[in-house]
């Protein structure tokens, strides 16, 4: 694993050590280390079975670990769940919403569960979008229910947000919309978030770290401008001077193999990529993604959405 976990102010949001999960024989999150610093929109990224549902789950009290300490917003979620609840707002991947209520009747339920949901937070929200507090939740689009999802989370004004791949069955209008109110409430609250996704162009203009999770472990934690500028992408075998081949995949339309390589601290702060005399070019978010995951896989073939 690469990482640059640090917290400026040395204080974390989200924080695991050592956690593992295993189902049977599979193992879900193996001897994950991973920190999450306070007012930050981390993406966290990997394919479908990576682990990402899992670690989202572990962190809500959902599933317990095998080994390993989680801590949110500096609370033990298996020691002390109510108090660990009560810090998060949680977006499934299908929105949570009953069907057969009216959407201010889905805000009604949730206050009634949570003493502490701001009512009208949510409904400014929501009225920011359109969305008529009448209208029947079954009858709302896939985008529509997402944001009432995204509006129930966010009324309970908890400092961490954990969104487990809410942008999955959204048209791209639809994920823009979601990622745009997201963004302002994190903005606007000093809430931190961590956004779960499959696909990269997602949240490449929403989040300011990335974490690459892929087999259960974590391949890639740092800063999201850093994991390009620190990167390479070369289809010659010719690598940019002192770089460290990190993985290789198919390229685009699938007619050459490409090699992502990490640079050199000295070569990355100079921002050349160091003497090179094959083809190398910048390495783009989705490079980053897929050279870590095929790494992870030892596989040329990966492609990611």
């Amino acid at each position: 694993m690469v990482t640059d976990a640090g917290a400026s102010n040395g204080t974390f949001a989200l924080a695991a050590h050592g956690l593992s999960k295993r189902f049977r024989k599979k193992v879900a999150l193996d001897a994950v280390d991973l920190a999450v610093p306070q007012g930050s929109v981390t993406a966290l990224v990997g394919p479908n079975g990576a682990g990402k549902t899992t670690l989202i789950r572990v962190c809500m009290a959902f599933e317990r670990p095998n080994a390993g300490s989680v801590e949110v917003d500096g609370v033990d979620p298996w020691k002390h769940r109510g108090e660990a609840l009560r810090r998060v707002g949680y977006v499934p991947q299908k929105p949570a919403v009953y069907g057969g209520l009216s959407v201010d009747d889905n805000l009604a339920m949730a206050k009634s569960l949570h003493s502490g949901f701001d009512i009208d937070y949510a409904r400014r929200r929501l009225d920011q979008l359109a969305i008529p507090l009448d209208q029947q939740a079954g009858t709302l689009s896939g985008g529509q229910a997402a944001q009432l999802g995204l509006a129930v989370a966010l009324g309970t004004r908890a400092k961490v947000l954990l969104l487990d791949e809410p942008l999955a069955n959204l048209d791209p209008l639809a994920r823009r919309e979601f990622i745009q109110v997201l963004l302002d409430a994190v903005r606007s609250e000093g809430s931190t978030a961590l956004l779960s996704s499959h696909i990269v162009t997602d949240v490449e203009d929403a989040c300011d770290r990335l974490v690459i999770l892929g087999g259960g472990k974590i391949r890639l934690d740092c800063l999201l401008e850093e994991a390009q500028r620190n990167h390479r992408l070369t289809d010659a075998d010719s690598p940019p001077q002192g770089a460290t081949a990190v993985g290789s995949f198919l390229g685009k339309g699938g007619k050459k193999i490409m090699t992502l390589w990490r640079l050199a601290a000295a070569d990355a702060a100079d921002g050349d990529g160091g003497a090179a005399t094959g083809a190398v070019e910048p390495a783009s978010l989705e490079d980053v993604v897929l050279g870590y995951l095929a790494a992870g896989r030892g596989s040329a073939g990966l492609q990611l959405n």
